[in-house]
């Protein structure tokens, strides 16, 4: 199953109420991967040695990084992005829908936006 890495912008709701959904899904918070005040390129780097698909609402700068990152010669476990107005009961459900219903090597370099 896919891993997930909030990026520092998610909002909390949406990686607690997966949590309530799937308790055993491996989304770690951004927190825990001491991504405040971490640029956008080491960022995606550190998604990339944990394996994590990096979940943002970054919708604004994040694609043409992640672009930069792939045309330095990078690989990526893959982005997902989320507008700030999404519902976050349907991001939530996308969020699911990923973990239970695709692999991980689907989402390498990668960019897609929830809700699916």
């Amino acid at each position: 199953n896919p891993k997930f890495q909030a990026d520092n912008d998610l909002r909390s709701s949406i990686r607690t109420g997966v949590f309530r959904h799937e308790p055993s899904i491996d989304f770690q918070s951004a927190l825990a991967a001491s991504l405040d005040g971490i640029p956008d390129a080491e960022v995606l780097r550190r998604a990339v040695v944990q394996g994590r698909i990096l979940i943002s609402h970054d919708e604004n700068s994040m694609p043409g990084h992640f672009r930069d990152f792939l045309n330095g010669g990078n690989r990526s476990p893959g982005v997902l992005l989320v507008p700030q107005g999404a519902p976050v009961g349907r991001v939530i459900e996308s969020i699911l829908i990923v973990w239970i219903a695709s692999e991980a090597a689907e989402w390498i370099d990668r960019i897609a936006w929830l809700p699916i």
